[in-house]
């Protein structure tokens, strides 16, 4: 709104000091504390399909004969030229990332990209990068600004992991990380980084109850998914739970992408959960097992 308009985020407590229990910010931000020195750097695509009366924003109605691709009644064509793509036939929301896009600049949020997704009507952008627990507030200031972007255009917004069954790409927050240490120091990569994820692999089920409801439906090997219940890491491999870039296993230190987390992730538990399995837990200072979920 420009002028003297603010927004303000709520980091709640009870009347005695405590964090009420949904307040998953104060145990993210204490992790975060234990060893700063570290840096701990995120960047998280935050995926995202928008709806209008009920139905994926571009998809034509059960009743249409045609509408671009359209190849069966109330369903788009295969997936393939809708991701980055241009064109009012295969790209549908383009208003309404780009809007998001400028809010989130002028309100201070560090948005570095949007893109159009895989399934039609689906969208990604990216905020990082991120130092710590700053990392959960631009997420979750940016969600709030999708909220009311969405809301000027008529539509709505789902978070949701797998928003369409079937042959669909679901949505995720994938999320890039590195410490000071995977960034600078040399032969990071086999020194830092395999040990790392080296214990990604032995606590891959504590992340995974982490990492959004409903990432079951995402997460079955296909779609550019590893299996669910599966760990397993690789060079720009798209396919695996973490994927290495290129560029690291090339120069020897850098950052990875955790391809596991739902797109209705909180932020704050997931990136204090990274920053505890692969630093505080190898200098014995983890918070042991789902310490950073909601308290019930």
């Amino acid at each position: 709104r420009g002028g003297s308009n603010v927004m303000v985020m709520a980091d709640c407590y009870t009347p005695a000091g405590e964090p009420i229990p949904t307040n998953t910010r104060a145990a993210a931000a204490e992790a975060f504390e234990k060893m700063p020195a570290e840096e701990p750097w995120f960047g998280i695509e935050q995926e995202y399909t928008l709806f209008k009366d009920g139905t994926p924003l571009g998809w034509p109605r059960s009743a249409a004969r045609s509408m671009g691709p359209c190849v069966q009644l109330g369903y788009p064509g295969p997936q393939g030229p809708y991701y980055c793509s241009a064109g009012a036939d295969v790209c549908f929301g383009r208003p309404i990332s780009d809007d998001h896009m400028h809010a989130c600049l002028y309100a201070g949020i560090n948005i570095s990209g949007t893109n159009a997704e895989v399934m039609p009507g689906q969208w990604e952008y990216q905020v990082g990068p991120c130092v710590g627990i700053d990392s959960g507030d631009h997420m979750w200031m940016s969600r709030y600004i999708m909220l009311r972007i969405t809301e000027g255009h008529g539509v709505t917004v789902s978070w949701d992991p797998k928003p369409i069954p079937g042959d669909w790409n679901g949505a995720g927050c994938h999320t890039n990380y590195s410490t000071k240490s995977m960034r600078e120091k040399d032969n990071a990569y086999e020194t830092i980084m395999k040990p790392m994820l080296d214990n990604m692999a032995k606590k891959h089920m504590e992340h995974i109850a982490l990492y959004g409801e409903g990432n079951d439906k995402r997460l079955t090997g296909a779609h550019e998914t590893a299996p669910i219940d599966k760990f397993s890491y690789g060079v720009a491999n798209r396919g695996a739970s973490v994927r290495i870039p290129n560029e690291t296993a090339k120069n020897g230190k850098g950052y990875f992408e955790d391809r596991r987390p739902a797109s209705n992730i909180d932020p704050y538990v997931v990136t204090a959960k990274i920053f505890d399995t692969t630093v505080l837990d190898l200098n014995g200072k983890g918070a042991g097992k789902g310490g950073y979920a909601p308290k019930k």
